[in-house]
């Protein structure tokens, strides 16, 4: 097979150069283009034959041959472009013996060409470009695969991306709508007086979240840095500085493990406001998320892998203990027990350390036990302040955050709460963070004396959410992977 496949290659290598032996250069860049088939088609929308042959719209279309069907001394083409298909009919009679010998003995399938003529419809109704002239603007040597869909080998798509697309209508789309719904959330953000930013990507200091970081080394300057596990600790940085209302949409980097719902490099929104609590971007988030939906779909409902989620406001509220009781089926007020906490870990089979405090046992189970049963759309609120070093505490029960985490169909999309701005606390979280990392836990939060620094200039009250693109977009287009919304995910290396 693979010689079979080396084989159509030199073939059409032999093209290539037969093509410049007859005075054509298969990779020109002079040719411009005056129409997509878009607006070739809306130039024909409404007209029958008749109007076309009495109006003689002249139209060019440049784009790959995704099929062709030849008939002796005519054939038809369909060339497809950024904004779609088109037929295109080429005939000897038309662009001359020489011309169409030309065409036919140097080109494939997979070539990209250039066509002119005018549109007319065909007799089984088909619009269709009357190719007067045409010429090839690039010679493709690898042949596409004829039956794209049927692959078994669905890493080939990741890994070849460029082809996906070229022969997916529906893997196109997906990136399609992928920018409008960053476009959305962008245009949702400014309009409300939120300026958008960009903070550094490699930090001396991996913070922002929970998180193993990747770490680099800058020669110049001899010293560690780290991809950035979140943007959190900068926005904040701002927010003390007097931006009141920021935003950044950009890479996070976490040195994990690979899933259907996870990449090592993926899109966060962060953005956070001045004077407003984790209440407020609650209301925010539904107003948002059902927006989103009502612009792609016309309404609030979203058909996710054969489930219907509605955004429709208001959104349920939970509970983490509430949560864990729920699915647990264990009375709340147990929850706040280590040894039974530990007892249930152990019915559920789910590892935990034996000096684990209660908050970060709870944090534990509601992650195992309940969060993949909550379909959502669902606010989970009241995590616990060992899970939460960057929240603030609760005012009346001081032992969880005023935090709340988007839960829809069992996933985390959205992660929120109202801001740590007292400097001491925040510095005595960090040195309880600080041992937890002395004990072994790599994903313990770094002390960052820089952004202590910055809290003492004084914070305003604020609250900041962090909602994760490539999961959000999983959900609008119905994607059952994260790979399926990363152009180019991470992958092992071919071999």
């Amino acid at each position: 097979m693979k010689e079979e496949w080396n084989d159509l290659v030199r073939e059409r290598m032999r093209k290539a150069d037969e093509a410049r032996r007859r005075g054509v250069n298969p990779y020109p860049n002079d040719q411009r283009v005056g129409w997509t088939t878009a607006e070739a088609k809306q130039a024909a929308a409404g007209k029958g034959g008749e109007d076309l042959a009495r109006e003689q719209i002249r139209v060019d279309i440049a784009g790959r041959i995704v099929a062709a069907r030849h008939f002796g001394k005519a054939l038809f083409l369909v060339v497809a472009d950024r904004a779609g298909r088109l037929q295109a009919y080429l005939k000897q009679d038309q662009i001359g013996e020489e011309g169409y010998s030309r065409f036919q003995d140097t080109t494939d399938i997979g070539d990209i060409v250039w066509v002119e003529g005018p549109l007319f419809i065909t007799r089984t109704g088909e619009l269709t470009v009357q190719g007067e002239r045409i010429r090839l603007l690039t010679k493709s040597l690898r042949p596409l695969p004829e039956k794209w869909h049927g692959l078994s080998d669905v890493e080939t798509r990741y890994r070849q991306r460029y082809v996906d697309l070229i022969v997916s209508d529906e893997v196109r789309e997906v990136f399609r709508r992928r920018s409008r719904i960053i476009s959305f959330l962008r245009n949702f953000l400014t309009s409300r007086d939120f300026l958008e930013v960009e903070t550094p990507m490699m930090q001396p200091v991996a913070g922002g979240a929970a998180a193993r970081p990747f770490v680099t080394h800058h020669n110049t300057l001899d010293m560690d840095l780290f991809l950035r596990i979140a943007p959190e600790l900068y926005l904040k940085r701002l927010l003390v500085g007097g931006i009141e209302r920021v935003f950044e949409i950009n890479r996070n980097f976490r040195n994990e493990g690979i899933s259907t719902q996870h990449n090592p490099e993926f899109t966060m929104l962060e953005f956070y406001q001045a004077y407003s609590t984790y209440e407020d971007f609650m209301r925010l988030t539904e107003e948002m998320l059902s927006s989103l939906a009502l612009s792609l779909f016309g309404k609030t409902s979203v058909s996710v892998q054969g489930e219907t989620i509605d955004f429709a406001p208001p959104w349920e509220r939970v509970t983490v203990a509430g949560a864990v009781a729920r699915y647990a089926n264990v009375p709340a007020d147990r929850l706040s027990d280590p040894v039974f906490l530990r007892g249930l870990a152990r019915e559920f089979r789910i590892p935990v350390k034996e000096d684990a405090a209660a908050g970060a046992l709870l944090a534990v189970l509601f992650e195992e036990v309940a969060e993949p049963n909550i379909r959502g759309p669902a606010f989970v609120t009241e995590y616990p302040i060992e899970v939460s070093p960057l929240s603030r505490a609760n005012d009346s029960r001081p032992h969880v955050v005023d935090r709340f985490e988007l839960i829809v169909r069992g996933r985390e999309i959205a992660n929120a709460f109202s801001e740590l701005t007292d400097p001491l606390e925040q510095r005595r979280r960090f040195e309880e963070q600080r041992r937890a990392r002395e004990r072994g836990d790599e994903e313990a939060h770094a002390m960052d004396e820089d952004f202590l620094r910055a809290l003492e200039y004084g914070m305003p009250p604020a609250a900041g959410e962090g909602i994760g693109i490539d999961r959000l977009v999983m959900l609008f287009t119905d994607s059952p992977s994260i790979r399926d919304v990363i152009l180019f995910p991470q992958l092992r290396k071919e071999g």
